[in-house]
């Protein structure tokens, strides 16, 4: 199948657009709620936390082609396009009839697809003239990726880096520290929501809900700052849709077309990105290739979680976002999920899941790691734990085929490196890994906090 391709490329094949997905959904997601109201948010209630130019994609519903900025695109040049690789040597090894490919995105010093969108949002706030951001990172590689992007255009940064992240890879924190941006673990007592986290959980690893408490505190509270986030909004998925487009082409120009595409899923945007041009296929009736996110077992938002209206923070202080939730008081377990340890899910990537459009599954980390050792052995990158949960999914395909002999063509994204992970492959390879599965009370008491919306909307007309 050959579907016209419709973004252009420049002279060096970056694409010269990025693709708004919600303009092709036959139902857009619900409004983000300004919480003091309960009613849908304005440009006016964004442009104090996000610069403006951001806010205004946030909100755009309708605009399905969005031009890349020239400077951005420059900057792209640098490590885009990103390859697109046939895994040969895996499919040998599984004796699959099945072909797969991955879009491997660590090709950069961040060790990720996170740069794309860096670069997009440092971009904006500068042109705002804004001269410093915040922002919070999980596993690392959204606040190296922020750090080089605001090293380029030259802003100031803060970063609130998970606690047991932050503990688990210091590595990470100093390639953070040189390209120099301030690094913070969070929960900290830097800001009043931290201090309340750290009073009700003196001993905990913290989570992304807890960064993003802190970064959007410090943001509002500091002068000509703004917050930027990487992952989960609707303005990420957008700029993160670079990955779907060069792998559309690519695939286009082998005349190859997937069956299947898998991507790990923690907020959202590597995702969002890979599925983007291929998704807008599906929606207009011209292709039926099925959508897989893989989730980890320990934060199991999709396969799990309430499609609800929640926080998208601990600290409860941003608006709300009606999505696929483990509930903003959820505290994950500190494992190696990394940056998939989130409670909700991107609001778009929900939607599309709420209404059929994409399938999820739920993976434990002694699989992932298993299945990361052998992408490592025959395809001689050392996946980042992330990524390897779209590894697992993908040989569990191939696996499938193998067994009913149909010869399909799988996609998975391949978001990061694991040079950074080494704890965590140790603890593997020792045998000191174990999978932690959430009980059904461990999740009802997130989801006890769940707000309403409804009690919202009345009591602001107090």
């Amino acid at each position: 199948m050959n579907i016209p391709y419709r973004i252009q490329l420049d002279e060096e094949q970056i694409p010269t657009q990025w693709y708004n997905i919600r303009a092709d959904m036959p139902e857009q997601p619900d409004p983000c709620l300004n919480p003091a109201t309960g009613l849908p948010v304005t440009l006016e209630d964004l442009t104090p936390v996000f610069c403006e130019e951001l806010a205004k994609q946030e909100l755009d519903a309708t605009t399905r082609y969005i031009d890349i900025p020239g400077p951005v695109r420059e900057y792209y040049k640098m490590f885009r396009p990103s390859p697109l690789i046939r895994a040969y040597n895996l499919e040998k090894a599984l004796g699959t009839p099945a072909k797969i490919y991955y879009k491997f995105e660590g090709n950069n010093t961040s060790g990720s697809h996170k740069l794309n969108s860096a670069a997009a949002q440092v971009y904006y706030a500068k042109e705002q003239g804004l001269t410093s951001l915040t922002t919070e990172t999980g596993a690392g590689q959204w606040g190296t990726a922020l750090s080089m992007a605001a090293a380029f255009f030259d802003m100031d940064l803060t970063v609130y880096m998970v606690r047991g992240s932050a503990e688990q890879k210091p590595y990470r924190r100093a390639v953070i520290e040189t390209f120099g941006a301030d690094i913070i673990p969070s929960p900290s007592k830097t800001t009043e929501v931290g201090r309340a986290i750290l009073k009700e959980h003196p001993n905990t690893s913290g989570s992304l809900g807890c960064a993003i408490s802190e970064a959007v505190e410090k943001a509002v509270s500091t002068p000509n700052c703004r917050y930027v986030l990487g992952s989960v909004l609707n303005q990420v998925l957008l700029h993160q849709s670079i990955i779907g487009i060069e792998s559309k082409a690519a695939m286009d120009s082998i005349d190859e077309y997937p069956d299947i595409i898998i991507g790990c899923a923690g907020g959202g945007s590597n995702l969002g990105g890979l599925i983007s041009t291929y998704m807008q296929d599906s929606l207009k009736g011209k292709s039926d290739t099925r959508f897989i996110a893989v989730e980890p077992a320990s934060c199991p938002s999709l396969t799990r979680g309430r499609y609800a209206y929640d926080y998208c923070d601990t600290g409860k202080i941003t608006p709300l976002e009606r999505m696929y939730t483990l509930g903003s008081q959820f505290m994950p377990s500190a494992d190696h999920a990394g940056g998939l340890r989130y409670h909700g899910m991107s609001p778009i990537l929900s939607k599309l899941y709420h209404d059929g459009y994409m399938e999820a599954v739920s993976v434990q980390q002694t699989k992932v790691f298993e299945a990361a050792v052998m992408f490592a052995k025959h395809e001689t990158i050392l996946a980042a734990p992330e990524s390897a949960h779209a590894i697992r999914t993908a040989i569990d395909e191939a696996l499938l085929c193998k067994k009913t002999g149909e010869e399909k063509t799988i996609l998975f994204g391949l978001t990061g490196t694991g040079y950074f992970d080494m704890q965590a492959y140790s603890s593997y390879l020792a045998g000191g890994m174990t999978d932690y599965i959430p009980s059904d009370a461990e999740l009802e008491a997130g989801f006890c906090h769940l707000p309403n919306v409804e009690l919202m909307r009345s009591a602001s007309k107090v």
